[in-house]
């Protein structure tokens, strides 16, 4: 589970279309691969983990 205190994960845009977990994620916090809506203002949230990313 993500802190809500985190800093979001910078993406770019060749990093889309965005899936969570990304590829370099540790074994130990992988969950079932979910595509992410990246919204108008460049972030999305992984309703997994609550990660939180954010387009550069």
């Amino acid at each position: 589970m993500s802190d809500s205190n985190s800093q979001p994960i910078p993406i770019k845009s060749s990093d889309l279309p965005l899936a969570c977990p990304r590829p370099d994620s540790p074994l130990w916090c992988q969950h079932p691969r979910v595509f992410l809506t990246v919204d108008a203002d460049g972030k999305a949230v992984c309703p997994y983990c609550g990660a939180s990313y954010q387009l550069a």
